[in-house]
């Protein structure tokens, strides 16, 4: 009852704001107090002059986490007009109202129905209404007030950003801060201890320490080693309540990283090293590789190498990979065995940055002995000089000396050298070189306007061991000699206008020359003697060019239309060279300007391009004859190869008619031409003339037509009317017998006059020569002299 009592005691408190500090107090506004019994008395009236009624809330305190079975008992509301007798009714209106608290409405007590967490929500705002319950109106103004959790401790520690890592320099010095952790607690910093932390380290000693307000992490000894330990793992417990027993802790780890310094000199893992060399090394080549050792890392392990002393200090040189810190020995000049089989240097080690700090502990540097020995090896061919400059005239004779190179072996052997040229360095042969003596000789006549320098290359080889070669460059120059005249340096296309003045410049000539004189080029420019011509003359300029200039006198196109000028060009040589060149001076009608409008020189050019399209065309007109040839003959040998056909048998594009129409016999000679049908072959007529013929002796002569004209017209009929036939013409013949052979007809038609006239008897023996296939007709139509009587076959045409 007593705690029911303070709590309702402490509702009517009022919150009141400090004036300039911002700090929150409770003003006490109690215009009537509570017992625990439920009673109160008023205020004294000398005090108000009116009365006031205390129905003013502020704000309440429930404890979170509670975990009690019944409701939590929170406050109550109450006011001056409830007598007690049920007709007030109080409401809960707000956050939480009904779900999270709720209210008696007859007395007005407020419990939490649920568990509450501060952590989620610190407070919660509501309204108290008091209302008549018959009339559900306001006995009292509408009040607001808080219900704030309280904290209890049940939050433990939490390192937001760990775990950490963090780096220190070795060999720091105690108490070097090394980073600072920081935990939070989601307990209420404002009231009790529950979220002050104290940090302390659980594992990492006795190497590190943590301060157990601020969280920061120290070193705790001095001498911290990176090549002994290069890294420490921490654990730091944060734990609540001050640390106090029943807290709440929570802890993290810390990867610490030592940082290298350099407090390690290098030094050689040996006192002394030895190393063999080829002594046909190449210069520039790593013979040996030697290595200090530093227990630093990075920039602190960094080396540098040089030679301090020793004999080959001028044949080995050293440097330092910067990828592997090994020092790289080098070749700086070439070795032979026969002259010196060893070497001995001393090589230092040293860093290329040294802390101050350990200079003390003694020098940052190492000394170490190379002994280098050298190899002997078959050596090639060695040159005296490896590029050979020589010269030599282009008017040299075949056979003349050049120059010579010399080779020698550099071994103790002194093995004999054999010299020759290279092939692909002298693919022409111009040049020859002794075997034994390595004398170059030309081989062949020179140009030095052909080729100026000629680069071969001269192989020396052993005659002992021919695998053993060397070679050398050698660079001919050919020398020049005045052997080409010189000559107008282009092909100048010149006019001249009628009318042109005296002197006038008509062109400026220039010369070129393959020749190269050492002293320059200098031309001299005059007029052939024998072609001096009367309309122009030639001025030397001095200066490697001449100028053309006119007569007096005029120019006439229809008096000379082409002037030929013959230009002697020579030059400064001795003895001197000279061409003649004819320069063409076209003349032309020009305008006032001097530019031409009519030279009339296209006529030569037209005449030339005629002649060449002439000959162009005499050309084709063969061609296409000798192709005409060859087509003509392989289509005679084509034919000449094909078996012989029957003409009816290549055209198959002929109608062939049929009719069992019989003639008027022997007797019946108005229908056709007897005569045609007996010489149809003879007669040597195209078969489009035999068509006329028949066509001509088809016309009605007499009334015996009328058996063929009826026949012919149907057919005709059909060929017109028929959609279905060929599009090309067609030749239907009727009526005739057939020809072709020598024996002309042999129907008895021949025999109309008289059966025993010998003039119309027919000799048929001639069948008997013709062959097997004319043996039927032979025994059918030959003469048969035994009774007497002569045997002849009568036809008749059908």
């Amino acid at each position: 009852m007593d705690l029911l009592w303070f709590l309702s005691a402490l509702s009517v408190f009022t919150l009141q704001e400090r004036a300039g500090t911002g700090a929150m107090t409770l003003k006490s506004v109690l215009l009537r107090q509570l017992r625990p019994g439920g009673g109160a008395s008023a205020c004294s009236p000398a005090q108000h002059s009116r009365r006031r009624r205390s129905w003013v809330w502020n704000q309440f305190f429930v404890l979170e986490e509670f975990t009690g079975n019944d409701p939590l008992y929170v406050g109550k509301l109450h006011s001056d007009v409830d007598k007690g007798d049920g007709q007030v009714r109080y409401v809960l209106t707000g956050e939480g109202a009904a779900s999270i608290f709720s209210i008696d409405e007859s007395t007005g007590d407020i419990h939490a129905t649920r568990r509450l967490d501060r952590e989620q929500q610190a407070y919660y705002t509501l309204r108290a209404q008091a209302r008549n319950r018959d009339t559900n109106r306001l006995v009292e103004p509408e009040s607001q007030f808080i219900i704030k959790v309280q904290d209890v401790n049940d939050n433990e520690p939490k390192f937001l950003d760990g775990p950490y890592t963090a780096r220190v320099a070795e060999r720091s010095p105690v108490g070097t801060s090394v980073v600072t952790v920081v935990a939070t607690d989601a307990d209420d910093p404002t009231y009790g201890n529950s979220a002050r932390l104290m940090y302390s380290i659980l594992q990492g000693q006795p190497y590190f320490s943590v301060e157990p307000k601020t969280g920061v992490v120290r070193t705790a000894l001095p001498d911290l080693d990176r090549e002994v330990r290069d890294s420490h793992l921490l654990v730091v417990q944060a734990k609540d309540m001050i640390g106090q027993i029943g807290g709440l802790s929570g802890s993290t780890s810390v990867t610490v990283i030592l940082t290298d310094v350099n407090d390690n000199p290098p030094h050689f893992p040996r006192r002394s090293y030895q190393f063999s060399v080829r002594e046909s090394e190449l210069v520039s080549t790593v013979v040996a590789k030697i290595r200090a050792v530093d227990p630093d890392e990075g920039p602190n392990a960094e080396l540098d190498y040089r030679i301090l002393d020793g004999d080959g200090l001028g044949i080995f040189s050293i440097t330092t990979d910067s990828h592997t810190q090994e020092g790289l020995i080098t070749l700086h000049k070439n070795l032979d065995f026969e002259t010196k089989s060893s070497y001995m240097l001393r090589v230092e080690a040293s860093n290329l940055y040294v802390d101050a700090r350990f200079l003390s502990s003694g020098p940052f540097s190492d000394v170490a002995t190379v002994r280098l020995l050298v190899q002997n090896v078959d050596e090639p061919p060695v040159f005296h000089s490896s590029v050979s400059w020589m010269m030599v005239s282009e008017a040299a004779a075949v056979g003349t000396e050049v120059g010579s190179v010399l080779a020698r072996d550099p071994d103790a052997t002194n093995s004999p050298i054999r010299y020759s040229i290279d092939r692909q360095s002298n693919l022409e042969r111009y040049f020859h070189i002794d075997s034994g003596t390595g004398v170059i000789t030309t081989a062949q006549p020179l140009d030095r306007e052909t080729v100026a320098v000629h680069n071969i290359t001269v192989v020396a080889t052993e005659r002992l061991d021919p695998s053993l070669t060397g070679k050398a460059v050698v660079l001919i120059s050919v020398t020049d000699v005045n052997d080409n005249p010189p000559s107008l340096a282009i092909d100048y296309d010149t006019f001249v206008c009628e009318n042109s003045e005296p002197g006038q410049i008509v062109q400026t000539l220039s010369a070129v020359d393959r020749d190269e004189p050492e002293e320059g080029q200098h031309f001299l420019f005059s007029l052939s003697e024998a072609g001096q011509n009367l309309s122009f003359t030639l001025r030397d300029n001095k200066d490697n060019t001449a100028s053309i200039l006119t007569r007096p006198g005029g120019f006439l196109q229809r008096d000379q239309l082409l002037h030929l000028l013959p230009v002697v060009i020579s030059d400064s040589s001795r003895p001197p060279l000279s061409s003649t060149n004819t320069l063409s001076i076209t003349v032309c009608t020009c305008d006032a300007a001097g530019e031409p409008r009519s030279c009339r020189q296209g006529a030569p050019l037209l005449l030339l391009v005629s002649l060449q399209s002439a000959v162009t065309a005499a050309v084709l007109t063969c061609i296409l004859t000798l192709l005409g040839v060859v087509v003509v003959t392989a289509a005679i040998r084509r034919r000449r190869r094909d078996p012989l056909t029957v003409v009816a048998e290549r055209c198959v594009q002929e109608n062939i008619v049929c009719y069992d129409d019989e003639g008027g016999g022997e007797e019946d000679t108005e229908a056709f031409d007897m005569l045609a049908l007996r010489h149809l072959n003879t007669t040597g007529q195209s078969h489009q003339t035999q068509a006329r013929t028949l066509t001509s002796t088809s016309e009605p002569t007499s009334e015996g037509n009328w058996l063929f004209l009826p026949f012919i017209r149907e057919r005709l009929q059909q060929a017109d009317l028929d959609s279905a036939a060929p599009p090309f013409d067609s030749l239907q013949t009727y009526a005739f017998e057939g020809s072709g052979s020598s024996a002309a007809s042999l129907s008895s038609l021949n025999s109309l006059d008289s059966f025993n006239s010998q003039e119309c008897q027919q000799n048929y023996d001639l069948l008997k020569e013709w062959g097997p296939r004319f043996r039927k007709l032979a025994d059918l139509y030959g003469h048969r002299e035994g009774g007497g009587w002569l045997w002849t076959v009568r036809t008749s045409t059908s």
